[in-house]
């Protein structure tokens, strides 16, 4: 497999996932800035007409996007199914859940609005007071679990990669000190630290 990434973008999540259930695959790196491959200069477009990652190529030569999708079939490919529970199971249906959490409440609200110059002040604002609103209802919830959905699944290694967003963005998460946790503690997984030196994000 062939995942094509930007360095903390969304891609993240799926990079976290597929080290996570030990899956061979290599790293090709896009500079969304110029839509091209940082090892060859070559068109990313040409690759992907959309122009964004993540991307993941597969054996067969098949190439699919959308991470909420990415991240299903990565944890599908842990014959356990330990980041995601089993087709049919409650556990399923709550990593489901928070993964279409994360990726409308979230991931849509900062991208691409907070990301881009040209957004009005008032929009601006807008989006800060509807994440502000969401991180408040993460805050309740990760005063009572360490997870969003019981144990460790790719939601988590979602959210932690989109709320991870805040670093760049100047967001403080001062106000939550049970989120601002939970960051810390996805952080720390061994194969999250690994993602994230692969991909530069560490000294």
């Amino acid at each position: 497999m062939k995942l094509y990434y930007a360095p903390g973008a969304c891609s993240l999540a799926v990079h976290i996932a597929l080290r996570e259930v030990g899956a061979d695959f290599a790293l090709k790196q896009v500079d969304l800035a110029s839509h091209r491959l940082a090892e060859d200069g070559s068109d990313f477009y040409a690759i992907s007409p959309r122009g964004y990652v993540p991307l993941l190529e597969l054996a067969d030569g098949s190439r699919h996007s959308e991470g909420s999708a990415l991240l299903q079939h990565v944890a599908d490919l842990d014959p356990a199914q330990a980041l995601i529970g089993e087709p049919g199971s409650a556990r399923r249906l709550q990593v489901l859940e928070w993964l279409g959490f994360v990726a409308t409440e979230l991931h849509k609200s900062f991208s691409p609005w907070l990301w881009h110059k040209e957004t009005a002040d008032s929009t601006r604002q807008a989006v800060k007071d509807k994440l502000a609103q969401r991180f408040a209802e993460l805050e309740g919830l990760l005063a009572t679990r360490e997870h969003l959905a019981g144990d460790y699944s790719v939601a988590d290694a979602y959210a932690y990669a989109i709320i991870n967003w805040c670093k760049f963005l100047g967001l403080s998460l001062q106000p939550y000190p049970h989120l601002a946790a939970y960051q810390a503690r996805i952080e720390a997984r061994p194969q999250v630290q690994a993602a994230l030196r692969a991909e530069g994000l560490l000294s």
